[in-house]
């Protein structure tokens, strides 16, 4: 999508703050012995108070309102009977649509008592989201967002999950430009333009570089043990810094 108009702006607003709200709601509500179900009925309620619709119900039919990915799960994961338990880090991504309009934010949380490397990699994943949106402007190339992921990535010795990137959003969940990968890719020469509306969405992990679909279709895994964060925020490009509708 492309910002034509301030009512445009001031639509997007209004979703990203209710997406928003949505997350901070989750995040405080997870309890030690809830169930990933029980957690999501608090995120889809909160939504269905303001009228927004679930957009991964709405846009592919998954089988829940938010997604929430535990430990081994980077992304996508099915809201069930599995139990939240201390020191769990914790997913969610949070994404709706109300009026005709679409915003996506996400953020990772341990339950209780973080570890180092849990607080390692969620650390570094805030400041490649941080850094990712310092260098999208207007008229800069789109793989500059994945070089200042990667280079955060270096920094904090950590690793890029490849396989998953940012996107366009705002008229529906997944829009042009597709897939903006979190690491330098030198043959994409796409260039960012005003009022272009995207999502930025680091992935970053101890152990892998790579995550694969498990057995119930939805959930993304990488290898036991790894630890991975996520960070994402749906945002305007201007000329200077963007408007970040999900704040």
């Amino acid at each position: 999508m492309t910002i034509e108009t301030k009512e445009d702006i001031e639509k997007l607003k209004i979703i990203g703050k209710i997406v928003a709200d949505t997350l901070k709601l989750m995040m405080k509500e997870a309890k030690v012995g809830m169930s990933t179900r029980e957690l999501d009925n608090i995120g889809a309620a909160y939504l269905d108070s303001f009228g927004a619709k679930s957009a991964p119900l709405l846009t592919y039919n998954f089988p829940g309102a938010t997604c929430i990915s535990i430990n081994e799960e980077v992304a996508h994961g099915l809201p069930g009977e599995r139990l939240l338990q201390d020191g769990d880090l914790i997913n969610v991504d949070v994404s709706a649509e109300l009026g005709g309009y679409f915003a996506d934010t996400g953020g990772s949380f341990v339950l209780g008592k973080s570890t180092p490397d849990q607080k390692r990699v969620m650390k570094a994943t805030r400041e490649a989201l941080n850094a990712a949106m310092e260098v999208a402007r207007a008229g800069a190339k789109l793989n500059l967002i994945g070089k200042a992921v990667e280079k955060v990535a270096r920094k904090h010795q950590l690793k890029v999950i490849e396989n998953l990137g940012s996107h366009g959003v705002g008229r529906a969940l997944h829009e042009e430009p597709g897939f903006i990968a979190n690491y330098f890719d030198p043959e994409d020469q796409r260039v960012l333009h005003e009022g272009q509306v995207i999502t930025i969405e680091p992935f970053l992990s101890t152990k892998t570089t790579w995550c694969e679909e498990s057995n119930d279709g939805w959930t993304l895994l990488c290898e036991k043990g790894n630890l991975a964060a996520q960070y994402e925020h749906t945002m305007i490009i201007t000329k200077h810094r963007p408007i970040i509708v999900t704040a």
